[in-house]
């Protein structure tokens, strides 16, 4: 068996390339524990080693910024099976300012629009904190503002089985997978730009269960399927921030924890056939480049 693994950051982004590289290390090194074959790009033509590597895998997965994840997403399923989420489904996700909206029109907390003085300023479409930037400035091109929420910077991460319903021959209604709550460590710098450095995983907050919920809730409004990771706040209310339509950087720290392999889920979950639960054995810190810690 083959899997194709695609990460667009390693070959084309130098300052995302590390953090790139350790998700990659980290899904690669499963799906090779399973018994598959592992091809990843060796070129800078992302589309074209998609073209023309992924035909002869079993199954693929496309890691790539949200600006370019539907695009990429779509050329993969064209050629072998997708076990990451759908591409239509990965460009809502993609679209920030239009995936609050949708949360928010199905009763779920999403940081308000902006009013006076401090805000956060983003990209519409973005990647991890890149562009974000807590200012009085109004947004530019392509930027949308938030109000600024006060509260614990977390993420849920989980992996949706196929959603779309009976028209999908994989279609299962099984609910979605929780791989761990995850802390995140967020800095502010004196320029306001918000800069992402990795985290610690499993962690248990207060009101854990309502977190946990709440991205379950936002995953099956969005159709998402495969890792998906949600960012939230946890302040006066839970506030979902950002939905990641692909694996995050938490999947590092997680799969030094977890007892099964993530690509046994992936594979499965692709399938409607998701296990009920994983096995996590002790915490550890990850950095945003990879590096792990035990606590």
């Amino acid at each position: 068996m083959k899997a194709f693994l695609a990460e667009y950051t390693v070959c084309n982004d130098p300052e995302l390339a590390p953090e790139g590289a350790a998700m990659l290390a980290a899904i690669s090194g499963s799906f090779e524990r399973c018994g598959y074959d592992v091809v990843t790009p060796e070129r800078p033509d992302f589309e074209g080693e998609i073209r023309r590597l992924a035909p002869g895998c079993d199954v693929g997965l496309v890691i790539a910024p949200d600006r370019l994840i539907f695009r990429y997403t779509q050329i993969l399923e064209g050629f072998t099976h997708n076990v990451g989420c759908g591409s239509m489904n990965a460009a809502v996700c993609a679209n920030k300012q239009r995936t609050a909206a949708i949360l928010s029109r199905n009763g779920i907390e999403v940081p308000p629009g902006a009013g006076e003085g401090r805000r956060v300023v983003k990209p519409i479409m973005g990647c991890g904190a890149q562009g974000v930037r807590l200012t009085d400035e109004e947004p530019g091109a392509g930027e949308f503002a938030q109000a600024y929420v006060e509260g614990e910077a977390l993420s849920v991460s989980l992996v949706g089985s196929r959603v779309t319903g009976n028209v999908c021959e994989f279609y299962s209604g099984t609910p979605p997978l929780l791989l761990a709550v995850n802390r995140q460590e967020i800095a502010v710098a004196d320029d306001g730009s918000f800069r992402y450095l990795g985290g610690e995983t499993p962690v248990h907050p207060d009101r854990e269960e309502e977190i946990v919920a709440t991205a379950v809730r936002a995953v099956n409004i969005l159709g998402c399927q495969g890792y998906a990771g949600i960012d939230v706040i946890a302040g006066d209310r839970i506030y979902v921030v950002d939905v990641n339509p692909r694996p995050t950087t938490s999947l590092v720290g997680i799969a030094a924890v977890m007892e099964e392999e993530i690509a046994d889920i992936l594979v499965a979950a692709s399938h409607g056939e998701a296990p009920a639960e994983v096995h996590l054995s002790g915490r550890v810190r990850f950095d945003k480049d990879g590096g792990i810690s035990r606590l």
